[in-house]
């Protein structure tokens, strides 16, 4: 989530989903289960929204609520505290697409977000240059990453949980999102033409529960 500038965002029609790999079979390619990243962990931090009118920093929290490896999802919440125009902490839930060849590329394809978009955010995390000639031709169909020490991430905040939509934030961006399956820590930069640019998200690991649901045989509508 971001502070709504006067520019108010402008809703995007997506007609396909390149970021979804079609024709893709199941490989050993993916990325492995980390019990970091798992339902009902949870982490914190900060977001920086820092403008060029001054710096500024939100706490934030966020708790895994769904995980299915197979599909290259997960879902969660999002919790932005110490909000100048908010009087009460802002919930959001938020779905996310793992970055696995399978299912989805580094290429976003929708959300507002071009290829080149794409490219400046991912090079913004250190772990990623290696990645990238084999990203750049087709967004890294071709790229095993089951035993890369990082896992690659979008997350969609979907709606308000706590709060309506007049609440001064906007939600109409994404954040591009690298894990660290060594320590489960996580870095991030918020996407959205209407806010500051490159926005960081920096989180900690801080506990393992059991708090949401997991999918085993559910199937994704």
């Amino acid at each position: 989530m971001s502070q709504l500038n006067c520019k108010m965002p402008v809703r995007m029609v997506e007609t396909s989903s390149p970021s979804e790999v079609s024709g893709a079979t199941t490989g050993n390619s993916m990325p492995q289960p980390c019990t970091l990243l798992s339902v009902g962990q949870a982490f914190s931090g900060t977001q920086n929204v820092s403008s060029l009118q001054k710096d500024e920093a939100w706490r934030v929290n966020v708790r895994i609520q769904g995980y299915d490896h197979d599909r290259g999802y997960l879902c969660g919440t999002m919790e932005a505290l110490n909000v100048p125009m908010a009087d009460t902490p802002v919930v959001t839930f938020w779905e996310g697409e793992i970055v696995d060849t399978k299912n989805y590329t580094f290429y976003t394809g929708k959300w507002g977000a071009t290829r080149e978009d794409d490219i400046k955010h991912w090079t913004k995390f250190q772990s990623f240059p290696p990645l990238l000639p084999k990203v750049e031709p087709d967004g890294g169909k071709s790229l095993d990453l089951s035993n890369y020490p990082y896992i690659f991430m979008r997350w969609k905040e979907q709606h308000f949980v706590n709060v309506g939509t007049d609440c001064g934030l906007t939600i109409a961006g994404f954040y591009y999102v690298c894990f660290s399956c060594s320590d489960g820590s996580i870095n991030g930069f918020y996407y959205d033409p209407n806010s500051s640019p490159f926005q960081k998200l920096e989180l900690k690991s801080i506990s393992v529960g059991r708090s949401g649901f997991s999918f085993s045989t559910y199937e994704l509508q």
